[in-house]
């Protein structure tokens, strides 16, 4: 009897694309944000204006996952996959804001590249979210997440290197510790990222 006065399933996955999305918009403007500081005020301001975004998503998913009586997939996993996600443009705002308040007026190819690399996570994130309706699209969800997987271990690489070069040359200990924590965060969204990948996995074992 209860279980027809509440809802089935929900807007889940469209809330997971949407938020899917706007990963891709804050990566994208992370990338315009390392590759020119001109504009630095206007990017910082549109990424927490993003994440500002990203978070009513994720709250509206978690609100619904409390009034949802059968879920398409396991609730933990709504949960974990969501908040996961909004983990990731919380990081990219921690970024900007790094950058805006540390003052930087320069940045290093090592950072712009790092900066690639997660636009290029989320871009693939965003095309798997975007199959996860679907159980039929198991085998090229599962693809996407191993290329997730390549590109995480592409950031490892080329945070170890700018780590190597940024204590062997740069003379500037402030700046040194300034491209430290760039470097560590920007690596770190890859790592979420990652961990994205590795929850859909995980969907797609239990219901494929």
């Amino acid at each position: 009897m209860f279980g027809r006065l509440m809802p089935t399933e929900g807007k889940f996955f469209d809330l997971f694309n949407q938020h899917a999305e706007l990963c891709v918009k804050g990566a994208k403007e992370m990338v315009g944000l390392m590759s020119n500081f001109d504009d630095l005020e206007n990017r910082v301001h549109a990424i927490e204006s993003i994440e500002k975004q990203a978070d009513k998503i994720t709250y509206q998913t978690v609100d619904m996952l409390h009034k949802t009586f059968i879920t398409p997939i396991d609730r933990d996993d709504i949960h974990k996959l969501i908040t996961r996600q909004d983990d990731i443009l919380d990081l990219l705002e921690d970024a900007a804001q790094t950058v805006s308040l540390y003052d930087l007026h320069s940045v290093t190819p090592e950072a712009k590249r790092l900066a690639e690399l997660v636009l290029a996570c989320t871009e693939k994130l965003k095309e798997a979210v975007a199959m996860l309706h679907n159980m039929d699209n198991s085998r090229q969800i599962v693809s996407i997440c191993e290329e997730i997987d390549r590109l995480e271990s592409d950031a490892d690489h080329v945070m170890r290197a700018a780590m190597s070069k940024l204590f062997r040359d740069e003379p500037d200990v402030r700046n040194l510790i300034k491209m430290k924590a760039i470097y560590e965060i920007l690596e770190t969204v890859t790592d979420r990222c990652e961990d994205v990948a590795n929850i859909i996995e995980g969907i797609i074992v239990e219901n494929a």
